[in-house]
Parts: C-alpha cells; structure tokens; sequence
C-alpha cells in the first residue's frame, strides 16, 4: 500500500478508536460537557430511566466502537460511521444542535472512508 494511504489508515483508525473511547468514557464524568443536553425533550420523556443513565449506555457503545475500530478496523468503521450518522439524524429530526450533527456527518464520511481503505487493503493485509 502506499505510504501516504496507508499513513492516512493509520490516522484514521487511532482516530476513530480514541475519540469514541475518549467520549465513551465521558458520558460516565460529564467532563468534556453535559451530555443529556443533547437528548431531546421528547425522547427524554419517552426514556424509562433517566437521560444520565440512557448517556451512560451510550458511553459502554461508543467505548465498544472505539476498541472494534482498533481491533477490527473495517467492521469497527463501518460501526461508526453508523453511529455517528444516527446521532446526527437524531439532532437534525429535533433540529437542536444542528452544527453539531453536521459534524456528526462529516465524521461519518471520515470513518467511512477508513472503511473503504481497510476494504481495498484487506486482500494485500489483514488489519
């Protein structure tokens, strides 16, 4: 593979294995935001618990996300980029935080495009 693609798989990967890991772990401590503020009211009134503990099980998925990605790069970006386009959705149908759902977005391109490159490196390497 060549060096420049194989470098941008390799940021890619870390990225997309830090960063769900990294926010996972946040939803436990609140300490990069207060993360039920994204749920919106109306799904908050449908939750059968509270929106911190729906954050919480959130935080365990996007954690299990952010190993897969590092151990299973091709499924775990898939996974992502799943992920990352249902938050979005989820912000753009409450049309709160739609700044934050175009982001989402554009990140999903991201791991998506990680996917595609580990797809087409798979047969020349496993990842």
């Amino acid at each position: 593979m060549d060096s420049n693609v194989q470098l941008v798989k390799n940021v890619l990967k870390y990225t997309f294995s830090l960063v769900p890991i990294v926010a996972g772990l946040d939803k436990f401590t609140n300490l990069l935001t207060n993360w039920s503020q994204y749920i919106s009211e109306g799904f908050a009134n449908i939750l059968p618990f509270e929106p911190s503990t729906f954050m919480m099980i959130v935080g365990v998925i996007e954690i299990i996300a952010g190993i897969l990605v590092l151990t299973k790069t091709k499924i775990g970006a898939y996974v992502v980029s799943g992920w990352l386009v249902a938050i979005a959705l989820t912000l753009i149908f409450s049309w709160s935080y739609v700044d934050v759902a175009v982001r989402d977005l554009v990140m999903a391109i991201a791991a998506f495009s990680l996917a595609k490159l580990s797809k087409n490196s798979h047969s020349k390497a496993k990842n």
